[in-house]
């Protein structure tokens, strides 16, 4: 998606104000041709706004890793993007943070280029005309050793995974880092032969020279940056088939094939059940990755969910509880990979969706009353709303920790908004718009006004009043069919978020 309308129109009207003031001053010999001083730029998301940058429409990319067995070491890599630029482009900025830059060609000629912030800033031999497409090739590091919980690659016990949500694919390669602009990924990773890489998509090659494998891999659909995955490890891929012929690929460390397999083989259930709900499965294949790796989350990596090992080992969860967050991660594929938000403040359509889905699992197939849970996140709303703002608005992360804005009131806070419009609209209109949803907006990207106007036509009649005291309330309204619930509010000078804030331990 081009992210020039993200980009207020008088600042663009500035900055083009300023190169024509510098090209005219540059002419009279007033100062010389150079631009001013690298700057970081971001599209403006009032929740990341460093993130993303304007001015192109990233249409691939094409990144290249190289592993050498030690996962305390950086790896080689090399990012090719192919873009179009929607302004035109004296530099171009990129994403990147936590790597060292070595080169980078514009069409194949070398470039100038700087860091400065977060973003990896990039002069190119001459200006890239609106409209023109344009080659970037980075060389660079990808380290995976850095802050816990900062994001980026995770170090498991026998190599690498990626968990990049939700600002941290920028840690691990360059590009233009926010689900608004989503494009097609190939990754080509060269690793010692005893280990087996995977990545989101499907497998298109795999050549073996000497004591190394490279491995390569493309997706057919469009992809947001912070769902990208590649798994290197000593790990087993086990294949199944699911629903239409889909092939279904678990990645599993070795060891645990057995072990996992009662939990495996009930993904294509998982995807049958999901498809009667909202219709058929967006992708061209599905399945786990099971890394054993401290996490503290499990997440909705496109094609490849990741989870942690010990969410199926540790023995003291019951069994439909560990299905529901199964699901819970292949629900995301329709509602968040598929259909992905258009800023960080839409997040609440990915999470309430997967969070409903989850519930809704829980309650057909293991007796967990949906109503029972929605009564008790609406006795616990107005709290989650004064600790983490409602949930179309929520307060941004706290500074150095991303994963908070992974609140409770964007899990069973915004499914309690579902629920609610379910409970105004009933249950046929409601489970129209699921589908229309994720048929409509199937891979794109959309926002909270695109949902409210497309319930509203469900609907029939205007939900906007309606949606936003649910939406944006500071309070939660009173619910539709149920006057008696009520919230319980926080006590005064309190803002605290209760224990449960990250919510069975996931933060995506």
């Amino acid at each position: 998606m081009s992210l020039t309308s993200r980009t207020p129109r008088t600042a663009r009207r500035a900055s083009r104000r300023l190169r024509v003031a510098l090209v005219a001053a540059a002419s009279a010999g007033l100062i010389g041709a150079a631009l001013p001083s690298p700057q970081p730029l971001g599209i403006g998301d009032p929740l990341f706004p460093q993130l993303g940058n304007p001015g192109y429409d990233v249409l691939s990319y094409d990144i290249a890793f190289t592993y050498r067995g030690d996962n305390s070491k950086p790896l080689d890599a090399v990012t090719t993007i192919e873009a179009r630029a929607t302004d035109r482009l004296d530099r171009i900025n990129l994403d990147f943070a936590h790597g060292t830059v070595r080169t980078v060609e514009v069409d194949g000629k070398p470039a100038e280029f700087a860091l400065t912030g977060e973003d990896l800033v990039i002069e190119p031999p001459q200006a890239v005309r609106a409209g023109e497409q344009v080659r970037l090739a980075v060389t660079h590091t990808s380290d995976p050793v850095g802050p816990r919980n900062a994001g980026g690659w995770v170090r498991t016990a026998d190599g690498l995974a990626m968990a990049n949500q939700a600002d941290a694919a920028h840690r691990v390669f360059p590009g233009n880092d926010h689900p608004a602009d989503k494009a097609y990924f190939t990754f080509r990773i060269t690793a010692p032969k005893d280990l087996t890489v995977v990545a989101n998509g499907r497998r298109v090659a795999r050549a073996l020279t000497g004591d190394i494998r490279t491995w390569l891999y493309r997706g057919s659909e469009p992809m947001a940056t912070e769902l990208a995955q590649v798994s290197i490890g000593r790990s087993t891929v086990v294949h199944r088939t699911g629903p239409h012929g889909l092939p279904v690929r678990d990645v599993v460390p070795s060891a645990d094939v057995e072990r996992m397999e009662p939990w495996l083989k009930r993904t294509p259930a998982h995807l049958e059940w999901m498809e009667r709900k909202v219709g058929r499965y967006p992708f061209e294949t599905y399945g786990l990755l099971v890394a054993d790796a401290d996490t503290g989350f499990e997440l909705e990596t496109q094609t490849l969910s990741l989870f942690e090992r010990s969410l199926f080992t540790r023995g003291t969860l019951p069994k439909w509880f560990v299905e529901s967050i199964m699901v819970h991660e292949l629900a995301h594929h329709w509602f968040g990979n598929s259909v992905s938000p258009r800023r960080w403040a839409d997040l609440w359509l990915n999470e309430g969706h997967a969070t409903w889905y989850e519930a809704l699992y829980a309650e057909e197939t293991a007796n967990q009353s949906l109503e029972r849970r929605m009564r008790q996140a609406y006795a616990d709303s107005d709290r989650w709303r004064a600790a983490g703002g409602p949930p179309a608005a929520p307060r941004p992360p706290a500074a150095g920790q991303k994963i908070s804005l992974f609140r409770p009131v964007v899990y069973d806070g915004s499914a309690l908004v579902l629920y609610a419009l379910r409970q105004e609209i009933g249950r046929d209109a409601f489970e129209r718009l699921e589908r229309r949803w994720v048929t409509q907006y199937a891979h794109g990207t959309a926002s909270t006004a695109d949902f409210v106007r497309l319930a509203s036509e469900e609907a029939g009649r205007d939900l906007t009043g309606f949606m936003k005291g649910w939406l944006y309330g500071e309070r939660t309204p009173r619910m539709p069919g149920h006057p008696e619930w009520s919230s319980k509010a926080p006590a005064k000078g309190s803002t605290k978020a209760p224990a449960s804030a990250a919510k069975h331990g996931k933060p995506a």
